[in-house]
């Protein structure tokens, strides 16, 4: 599965179901570049079990300000479209997919 650009528009409607890791980036951030890549494998190799968003914080403050958001990267994990698990900043990939494999 692809990762997904989510925005305040269409947020409930893609973490409804499922588990869902949704990284909270900006363009201008310089950790938010490193994790990039890193969600891409993770996404190579956890996409049938967890579908991946990224949610851009300049354009869409109103889902950042109801989830808290007030560093970046901030990576929320969902199951369901409720919050299981929180982290800030970067993550290796064994860190996350250890994360994950808790929620699927």
């Amino acid at each position: 599965m692809a990762i997904v650009n989510v925005t305040d528009q269409t947020f409930a409607t893609e973490t409804s179901q499922g588990v869902v890791l949704v990284d909270f980036w900006a363009p201008w951030c310089g950790p938010c570049k490193m994790i990039a890549p890193v969600l891409e494998e993770l996404d190579g190799e956890m996409g049938d079990k967890v579908k991946i968003a990224k949610l851009d914080v300049d354009d869409n403050q109103e889902t950042a300000g109801k989830f808290g958001v007030m560093s970046i990267p901030t990576l929320l994990v969902l199951k369901d479209g409720e919050v299981v698990d929180q982290v800030v900043g970067f993550q290796p990939k064994e860190q996350l997919a250890t994360l994950l494999n808790k929620h699927v």
